[in-house]
């Protein structure tokens, strides 16, 4: 018997897992796997190997772990290959297969398109998009986001598109946004390119409030992060249908745009 373990990063605020949890219940709704657990990296139980032991006692032969990440970095390359091996010490009958992160998918900036269009339907000459990640040590997933923004740029009709990190790496958010200013944009959009809430949602949500007060004549405002309706449910679908762990005649429609999910903070003029 065949099971999908699906793996999350895992949060402190609460919201954040049960955001993944629903996530995961809607893409295992159309598994044709018989057994769909979820498990997180840290923060949250169960862990990789509380997951795996889940999906042996409910009779699994062949385990694949799906990555709910954006890039690999060094979860993908270091943590989770460990807790399968460690697995693989301990159940040596069992067959571990190992899904790759979203990484740089031209799916994705659909989902990005949606975010700018929910809170700026048309982007003006003077207006600039800021990209934010999480920010890693690992070189390729920092460069992978700056691949995304370039790729987001040739498709949209924005002028400006800058890349930031809220941790870890340069620039940071607030270097982004300082960018943007001097670039000369009157208005700015940030995208934040996260899965789920979390901390750093909320950070930077106050971050940019901050920001604002300071300059009171741009307008900012703030997508909701890309998990934040069933776009990224279609795009997870998507992939798993081309890997036949979907049904082929499964129809699956990318949702209208959602003009109420975001985050504005107007500019005031006075």
């Amino acid at each position: 018997m065949e099971a999908v373990l699906f793996v999350g990063h895992g949060s402190r605020v609460p919201e954040a897992n049960e955001e993944l949890l629903r996530f995961t219940r809607k893409v295992s709704e159309q598994l044709k796997t018989p057994i769909r657990e979820t498990c997180f990296l840290e923060w949250e139980s169960p862990d990789i190997s509380q997951g795996i032991e889940v999906c042996i006692k409910k009779g699994a032969k062949k385990i694949t772990l799906l990555p709910i990440m954006l890039f690999s970095a060094g979860h993908m390359k270091v943590d989770i290959p460990m807790a399968i091996s460690e697995a693989q010490r301990k159940h040596a009958h069992i067959q571990f297969e190992y899904e790759q992160p979203i990484g740089v998918d031209k799916g994705m900036l659909r989902i990005l398109k949606r975010r700018l269009h929910a809170v700026q339907p048309k982007p003006g000459n003077d207006t600039a998009v800021l990209i934010v990640g999480r920010g890693s040590s690992d070189m390729d997933a920092n460069s992978d986001l700056y691949k995304i923004a370039r790729m987001f740029w040739e498709q949209t009709q924005v002028r400006w598109v800058e890349v930031a990190y809220y941790g870890v790496t340069y620039p940071r958010f607030e270097e982004g946004l300082e960018r943007c200013l001097a670039l000369g944009a009157k208005e700015i959009v940030v995208l934040p390119y996260l899965l789920f809430t979390g901390v750093l949602i909320k950070r930077m949500e106050e971050n940019l409030k901050q920001f604002q007060a300071k300059n009171p004549t741009i307008c900012c405002k703030m997508s909701r992060y890309l998990g934040a309706d069933e776009s990224l449910v279609h795009f997870f679908l998507e992939r798993m249908q081309k890997k036949g762990r979907v049904p082929e005649d499964l129809e699956i429609r990318p949702e209208p745009y959602l003009s109420h999910s975001s985050l504005e903070i107007q500019a005031k003029t006075g």
